[in-house]
């Protein structure tokens, strides 16, 4: 049976999870209507075990307000038709604007090991809303991106007092169009007329995230939307970091310059900043030591590989042994790649090392 709902609708495979998408609709009232966006549904086991489904729908009317818009995601194993849990789920926005869209982000009702579908009901449910001022200004004021992302940001509010302000983070992948990956929510509560506020975040975010939307809602106000793209000098294109490449003799001294035919340790040490496979919190890898004689045309004296695996995030050394065959300026390179032979980290720095 379950081979027959995904002849029916189309299932995306994303490891660890396969993912439902349509863009059909429900008209509530004939006039207006809410559809998915033309994007795939995210989805992804958090820190905790539990399945999270996340996604972008849009308000299709270019007049009229809508809210209370609420979304069903089904999660399955593999084996029954029948789902293990259906949770409805709200958009973040509490009222979409015409022709506007929301993030909506719906999490398994248990961290249940056995989910590896999840399918987004193509019957969307709303109720027409008279809407809101845009009378928000958000602006960033500081962003940067290496172990965690830092950011810092300004609402300016218009000329009434507001309550349950929310500042919300959309953070988007590379895709195109953009997947949603998560949504951060700053919330600032109460904010006075004519208020400026300064608001942070300083958080773990996803590996993959290109850059991010910013938005407020509170009970009267929303914003405008701004789209931030993370600084490309900052962003962790890799999911692992190379540093502290040394030369060192059996009793653990930095050489420069080595003897030929002895024997040294090329020793270094790796950090990863995400897990590859949440699901298990491991993360198979290969270092790899390359040593080129430095001249027009180098030739490789050496390559050496060790085999490990990072548990979680975290700090790992790795050490692999070299006995120097010919003499000359030689220079060293380090990579680190996953099992299938694709590189997880930018190179490591050149090291450059003198055999007499």
């Amino acid at each position: 049976m379950l081979k027959i709902i995904s002849s029916v609708f189309l299932i995306l495979l994303l490891i660890p999870f396969s993912q439902v998408f349509s863009a059909e609709f429900i008209d509530n009232p004939s006039t207006l209507s809410v559809s998915f966006s033309n994007n795939t549904p995210f989805v992804y086991l958090d820190s905790d075990g539990y399945t999270v489904v996340v996604g972008i729908v849009e308000n299709n009317n270019s007049l009229t307000s809508i809210d209370n818009v609420r979304i069903q995601a089904s999660f399955f194993d593999d084996f029954n038709s029948d789902p293990l849990e259906v949770v409805v789920g709200n958009s973040t926005l509490d009222v979409i604007p015409p022709d506007g869209k929301s993030p909506y982000v719906i999490r398994s009702q248990t961290p249940n090991p056995n989910i590896t579908q999840a399918y987004v009901s193509p019957k969307i449910i709303f109720d027409s809303s008279s809407g809101k001022e845009t009378e928000f200004v958000v602006y960033s004021s500081e962003v940067s991106w290496d172990t965690l992302f830092r950011f810092s940001g300004v609402l300016q509010n218009g000329d009434s007092q507001n309550s349950n302000t929310n500042i919300y983070l959309a953070f988007y992948d590379e895709f195109e169009p953009p997947r949603i990956l998560s949504v951060s929510t700053i919330e600032l509560g109460d904010v006075e007329s004519n208020a400026e506020v300064i608001f942070d975040i300083d958080e773990k975010i996803n590996v993959n995230s290109k850059g991010f939307l910013m938005f407020a809602e509170s009970n009267i106000f929303n914003s405008n939307v701004v789209d931030v793209t993370l600084p490309s000098t900052q962003s962790l294109t890799k999911l692992v970091t190379i540093s502290d490449v040394v030369v060192k003799d059996s009793l653990g001294n930095n050489l420069s310059e080595i003897e030929l035919g002895s024997i040294v340790n090329i020793e270094s040490k790796t950090w990863i900043q995400f897990a590859v496979d949440q699901s298990t919190n491991e993360t198979p890898y290969t270092y790899y030591v390359q040593i080129k004689e430095s001249g027009k045309l180098p030739y490789v004296e050496y390559i050496g590989k060790y085999d490990g695996q990072f548990i979680g995030t975290g700090l790992q050394s790795q050490t692999i042994e070299w006995i120097p065959k010919n003499s000359g300026l030689f220079f060293i390179e380090t990579f680190v790649w996953d099992r299938d032979n694709v590189p997880i980290s930018e190179k490591g720095q050149f090291v450059l090392i003198y055999v007499k």
